[in-house]
């Protein structure tokens, strides 16, 4: 290892070093007592992570190990993105976790190795590098669906995802090894190089669809959508929300990641596959939760349609429609932030609720948290002018400009469909029938999490907080 190799990977070193420390220092110390002191501390390392990340010098992008780790602007937006909603994510659900006697040391530091993995997927350069990274954010994700240990339902989401994890994992393997046999290589460098000859080969395309259907599983996209609704309400609503944010980010920066380095050459073939699951994603996400009552599955179909938008944008095939996903998954990360810190508080005495008619009245006992969650549900919704609407926009432009007119005028009809379930929650607020009020008491993070993500929604019409032109760069430097 050179000092270069080195300098491209210390955020992912210093993380999984400060996790390995933590996991000792906990089982030494008195393990579950100092839960929520490791959340904080966990999400306070993620934070200088990101702010150290975003301040580091982005002028002069490297390889490392030969090319197999990246670390560029491309990369860096996606590793800031994922270090801030893990952090959010950990400190929105550590009173809920001690609250319902579900602290356990172990569930921050699997998350922050869970980040580790994130962040070598959006550097991997190497099909090989991308395996390591993926798995080990999954091996993180498949012990924390199952985290409490006294739910049957949790088990259940635990051993559904393992098992349909162990299946994807095998597609991506399988894939990969094609791509080998054919190019010769792994590196995504010399992928792309065994393509540029005006002609991909037959085996290089079975490869990619298989690689593609690895990755489509990752991101909860149709038809490998099947294990999202259980694992979602199964697992505890803070790994749920956890599962619904960064690793949702980092899967989706991976696709375009493989797509665009490694198969650059064969983009109307791979544009195909993802016009159709992009489609396939927005109708069934708008159609199948309007079904839902309970909240976490509702939120869990509604991922699988967001993930078909953001999609959307990668079918472009340029360079505008991967600013598009990215400022798209921004913004989807920062409205499910908000409403996961919201799900996470509704309780009725004392017990856990997901029943969204259980908030009947609710706007009359808390007006201030009830406007935060009609601002997110309109934005999830993309009602104008709250911003959630200006990502939806960006990718039917970016679908508009790559001459996929028809696939924008679908995504407009989901778009529509989908925004019923969303107001229907509204409804439930504002002027469902007097009962019982749910109470939602929140720690002071998740109530910051709440408001500041509903506030963002609302303020960041004016400029996108940078994200439009961060992710213009980012943008440009992987399909440039």
């Amino acid at each position: 290892m050179t000092s270069t190799d080195l300098q491209a990977v210390l955020p992912e070193l210093l993380l999984a070093v400060y996790a390995m420390i933590a996991l000792i220092g906990a089982v030494y110390t008195g393990k579950d007592k100092l839960t929520g002191t490791l959340t904080w501390l966990t999400a306070g390392v993620m934070g200088a992570l990101a702010l150290w990340i975003g301040l580091a010098n982005t002028a002069t992008p490297g390889a490392a190990f030969g090319g197999m780790f990246l670390d560029d602007g491309y990369a860096r937006f996606a590793k800031i993105a994922i270090l801030i909603a893990a952090g959010a994510v950990l400190l929105a659900g550590e009173a809920v976790l001690a609250r319902r006697g579900m602290a356990r040391f172990e569930y921050p530091i699997l998350v922050a190795l869970a980040t580790v993995g994130m962040m070598v997927m959006v550097s991997a350069g190497d099909l090989m590098l991308l395996y390591m990274g993926l798995e080990l954010q999954s091996l993180s994700l498949y012990v924390i669906a199952a985290m409490n240990r006294d739910s049957v339902k949790s088990s259940e989401a635990g051993l559904k995802y393992f098992v349909l994890g162990a299946l994807s994992s095998g597609l991506l393997l399988y894939g990969a090894s094609l791509v080998y046999g054919y190019a010769g290589t792994t590196l995504f460098s010399g992928i792309i190089a065994a393509a540029t000859d005006g002609h991909v080969g037959l085996g290089l395309l079975f490869g990619l669809v298989f690689v593609i259907s690895a990755l489509a599983f990752k991101v909860s996209a149709v038809p490998f959508h099947m294990w999202t609704p259980d694992v979602y309400e199964g697992a505890p609503t803070p790994v749920a929300a956890f599962f619904a944010t960064a690793p949702k980010l980092a899967a989706m920066v991976l696709f375009a990641r493989v797509l665009f380095d490694a198969f650059g050459a064969a983009v109307a073939d791979w544009q195909q596959v993802l016009v159709l699951i992009s489609l396939g994603s927005m109708f069934l996400g708008a159609v199948a939760a309007i079904a839902q009552t309970d909240f976490k599955r509702l939120m869990a179909y509604s991922s699988i349609g967001h993930m078909g938008f953001a999609l959307m944008g990668l079918a472009a095939g340029d360079a505008y429609g991967v600013q598009a996903m990215l400022v798209y998954m921004a913004i989807y990360l920062t409205m499910n932030v908000g409403t996961f810190a919201f799900i996470m508080s509704m309780e009725r005495d004392g017990k856990h609720v997901v029943d969204i008619r259980s908030l009947n009245q609710y706007a009359k006992a808390e007006p201030v948290k009830a406007a935060a969650m009609l601002v997110l549900l309109f934005s999830l919704a993309g009602v104008p002018p709250l911003v959630g609407f200006f990502g939806k926009l960006y990718v039917l432009n970016a679908a508009v400009q790559a001459d996929l007119m028809w696939l924008a005028v679908a995504g407009v009809i989901a778009s529509v469909i989908g925004a019923f379930y969303y107001l229907r929650i509204v409804y439930y607020m504002y002027f469902g029938e007097s009962e019982t009020t749910i109470e939602t008491p929140m720690s002071p993070a998740a109530w910051v999490m709440l408001v500041g993500s509903a506030t963002a929604m609302v303020l960041g019409v004016v400029n996108l907080f940078g994200v439009e032109s961060a992710a213009a760069a980012a943008a440009l430097i992987l399909v440039n």
